[in-house]
């Protein structure tokens, strides 16, 4: 008899529960689209009853709540990640190569968090706090960056958003497969978010 991802995640305590849970609902969503996102259908899909769907996230809304922030702190976790006692430059790379990382790792979350995958569907306050912490991250180092000379002063906001916009139009390329090979997407990435980046570094245009 076939194990369940339900029962598999059950023996490892209650947060790799809901883990378990969300994964499938995001494949799910993404490969059947926002009507397979159904208490039912995720709960069948899951291997589990309705009622520990409901236990855990109180309902539709809540289970689509779990999806949007559950992407947002594996990003969180993966911007965590990056070395803090690198050059400030260098940490503002990679940053960005964290960013796509992220979204290469977790496709389906990324979708969920960037890509419209949930037609309707209004974060709760506490998620949407949650997510502009990430953007918060760069930001703050774009500021970093301004206050060692390296990038031209300004609203670091503003230089941020435009990295970010560069660093997502290139990842959003590559997931949906718009090049033909792994290295030739990174490569794009790279000259797209150089390019962006150059716009802002001191002496760069001169």
């Amino acid at each position: 008899m076939a194990v369940t991802a339900y029962a598999k995640a059950r023996e490892r305590g209650s947060e790799a529960l809901r883990r378990a849970l969300l994964d499938t609902a995001s494949r799910l969503l993404v490969k059947e689209g926002p009507q397979a996102l159904t208490m039912r259908r995720v709960a069948a899909a899951a291997g589990c009853s309705t009622t520990v769907l409901y236990t855990t996230f109180g309902g539709k809304h809540g289970l689509a709540d779990g999806l949007y922030r559950e992407g947002f702190a594996r990003f969180a976790k993966r911007l965590a990640a990056v070395p803090s006692d690198t050059d400030p430059l260098t940490r503002l790379i990679a940053l960005g190569e964290a960013y796509r990382d992220n979204a290469r790792e977790n496709p389906t979350y990324y979708r969920v968090m960037f890509g419209g995958a949930m037609p309707g569907f209004v974060p709760s306050e506490e998620a949407l706090v949650q997510a502009a912490a990430t953007l918060q991250a760069l930001i703050d180092q774009v500021q970093v960056c301004m206050d060692a000379g390296i990038l031209v002063p300004g609203d670091p906001q503003v230089v941020a958003e435009v990295l970010w916009a560069a660093t997502h139009g290139a990842v959003s390329l590559e997931l949906a497969g718009f090049f033909p090979d792994e290295q030739t997407a990174h490569e794009r990435f790279r000259t797209l978010t150089t390019g962006a980046g150059l716009m802002f570094v001191k002496g760069a245009g001169a």
